[in-house]
């Protein structure tokens, strides 16, 4: 921990905005002139439009994260939790993974803790669910689908099989269509190498409550996607939401009843519940409520940008959409990041804000190997792709958009090999207990049980009963 008398701009979260406004900071900070912490529970910054081709086994987990300390070099990194925050006395709590809680004394503070699963108390979700928010469990996904092929393969139970071999998907936004799309190409790429195992014998489920999937490339383009899927195998049901999966047993509102090991939940975010407890104004639905300078309303020195703020739109509301708040995607939480960096250096020297200000450029998906759907928008026009180059779009957008040379190169290299050589389909499930089997094998053997009316070899002394107490 630093010990100088610098300024310290404390940032909250090291995930989009956390990463790309420090490095900002960084930038445009004079030698010397402030103490720059980050703080957050991972020591790495996900990329998360990345995390379904990650599950799909297209790039490696490792390429699809980059290293706080490396990235934002010139910062404190502290690995750990925010807790809660005295703005009486600036003062922040953190509680590190270890140790005891302490304070954190801080001049100028961003809150870029970004957001979480949205859930809902549905029996059997917490217990049988797999998110899509993390590197964790998209690798924990991969390993999981191929698992259960490996199981359905080497099984006779018919009810076993078909339990392994039902794929849920509940939520058809990006995370959703984009998932159950990679998940259902390595899918049927992986059954080519099992004896008992078709794409046949497998069920793909997409689930949403809405009565569209996509709809952020627009209702054409969804519609496309839609059918697209189905094309597929992919059984889509819309208007339609979950009312248990105790046991894998998923009861949907339709009607249907299907057992299936594997729940995958996308639907949908909120703001990270840890903001209740800062003390700052919050929108009605959680969000930290910012002005157009990303300031948080009612402060001088806080900023807020990201997943977890309320940023009015102002592109929207002058072309005539009242109440417009930007959208919680990655196109404007690094756009905000970089007028917050700016806004920060500017706000400790005494200087104006500047207010954030972005239209629309589109949006990109891609719902597996060479498939995809894309919209552009140009001014008042909007460009509709779909298809192979569609896909291409999407990953040249993300591939240029992954922060560092270092990381996008790597991405890169990934999608380049997988050109030439086959698709991994390894199943590493040990991953989940890797010390499971080195117990087995360390663990002292369980003392024999004693026989009193056994006979006692000679020298031996015959053990004594056990004295009532």
């Amino acid at each position: 921990m630093s010990t100088t008398e610098r300024p310290r701009i404390l940032v909250v979260g090291g995930g989009y905005v956390g990463l790309y406004a420090a490095r900002r900071i960084l930038k445009k900070m004079r030698y010397a002139e402030a103490t720059v912490t980050v703080v957050d529970p991972r020591s790495y910054m996900t990329y998360q439009p990345f995390l379904p081709e990650a599950a799909a086994g297209s790039i490696s987990p490792r390429h699809v994260v980059a290293p706080l300390r490396r990235v934002v070099k010139g910062a404190e990194v502290l690995t750990g939790r925010v807790t809660t925050i005295d703005q009486d006395r600036k003062v922040a709590t953190v509680a590190p993974l270890v140790g005891e809680a302490y304070e954190l004394p801080f001049d100028y503070l961003v809150i870029a803790l970004g957001a979480v699963s949205r859930t809902f108390p549905i029996p059997g979700l917490a217990e049988q669910g797999i998110g899509m928010k993390g590197v964790e469990e998209a690798i924990g996904l991969r390993n999981h689908v191929l698992e259960q092929l490996d199981k359905a393969d080497s099984t006779q139970d018919e009810d076993i099989r078909r339990k392994a071999l039902t794929f849920v998907f509940v939520g058809g936004g990006f995370a959703g269509a984009e998932t159950v799309g990679e998940v259902e190409d390595m899918a049927r790429d992986a059954a080519k190498y099992y004896t008992n195992v078709s794409r046949e014998d497998m069920r793909f489920l997409l689930v949403d409550v809405a009565d569209k999937i996509l709809p952020e490339v627009g209702p054409e383009l969804g519609r496309w996607g839609k059918e697209h899927l189905e094309s597929r195998g992919i059984e889509v049901f819309l208007k339609t939401g979950m009312d248990s999966a105790v046991d894998g047993h998923i009861v949907l509102n339709n009607g249907l009843e299907v057992d299936s090991n594997t729940l995958v939940w996308t639907a949908g975010v909120k703001p990270n519940p840890a903001l209740a407890r800062f003390g700052l104004p919050l929108g009605p639905r959680g969000h930290v409520d910012t002005q157009t300078t990303l300031q948080v309303a009612g402060t001088d020195y806080i900023w807020a940008a990201g997943d977890n703020a309320q940023v009015p739109d102002l592109a929207a509301r002058e072309a005539g959409v009242e109440n417009a708040w930007c959208p919680p995607n990655a196109q404007h939480a690094l756009r905000q990041a970089k007028v917050l960096g700016d806004n920060v250096v500017s706000g400790m020297r005494g200087f104006p804000q500047k207010e954030y200000k972005h239209a629309n450029k589109g949006a990109v998906a891609g719902l597996g190997l060479h498939k995809g759907v894309a919209m552009i928008v140009m001014g008042k026009m909007k460009i509709k792709v779909k298809g192979r180059l569609a896909w291409y779009m999407h990953r040249g957008y993300h591939g240029l958009a992954m922060p560092t040379w270092n990381r996008k190169i790597r991405v890169f290299m990934d999608w380049t090999l997988a050109m030439f050589l086959k698709r991994e389909i390894v199943s590493l499930g040990a991953m989940e207990t890797p010390r499971e089997e080195f117990y087995e094998a360390a663990r002292p053997a369980p003392a024999p049980a004693v026989d009193a009316k056994a006979p006692v070899a000679p020298g031996v002394k015959a053990p004594e009963k056990a004295k009532a107490s």
